[in-house]
């Protein structure tokens, strides 16, 4: 299984290594061609604004909407979920808006502020570590978005179909569960 990840700007060996350590083969996605030669493809955390204005520059935007259209999954994680969020509070235009969410940036506060927890998944087994670095919140879900995970009664990780979304960094951990459930997620839609 060969899954993408979007190397504009962000956490991209972090999660390359992840896969590896799944036993995926992890891609830094640098063209758009690439995106037909992967099964599936993550947009990491990083800063939401300069990976929105990097995708636009390099023809991302069109691409991923396609590749989305192919029910091919897509894992977004902090930044990540923000640019595929259909709604954005705050005024700032969307960007893929793929995921039927409206997410607020930085919600968790200043960087000082970052913080790593113990979080219970709806329908696992076993909490998954989450790292929050100035990370975004789903302020809502509509319809067709599952809601996997909430924190403080606020939402923060859910899924819509082949679309995955979670404000924290998983990737930043040595917790694989969340990148196994996206390779499931990757099974699931191409069997």
């Amino acid at each position: 299984m060969r899954v993408g990840v979007l190397a504009l700007q962000g956490a991209v060996a972090e999660h390359i290594r992840s896969l590896e350590n799944c036993g995926a083969e992890g891609v830094a996605i640098k063209r758009t061609e690439q995106l037909d030669e992967i099964d599936g493809l993550i947009i990491p955390g990083g800063e939401s604004t300069t990976i929105g204005k990097l995708m636009r520059a390099y023809g991302f935007i069109e691409a991923i909407r396609s590749f989305s259209e192919k029910k091919k999954p897509i894992f977004g994680t902090c930044a990540g979920l923000i640019v595929m969020a259909e709604r954005l509070s705050g005024g700032e235009p969307p960007h893929l808006q793929l995921m039927n969410v409206t997410v607020a940036r930085n919600a968790f506060g200043r960087q000082r502020e970052s913080f790593e927890i113990d979080l219970q998944m709806k329908g696992w087994n076993r909490p998954v570590r989450a790292v929050f670095i100035r990370a975004p919140l789903i302020e809502s879900a509509g319809d067709g978005v599952d809601v996997l995970a909430e924190y403080r009664g606020g939402i923060v990780a859910v899924r819509q179909g082949h679309l995955l979304g979670a404000s924290f960094h998983p990737e930043l951990t040595d917790d694989t569960s969340m990148h196994e459930y996206f390779l499931e997620m990757i099974r699931q839609y191409s069997a």
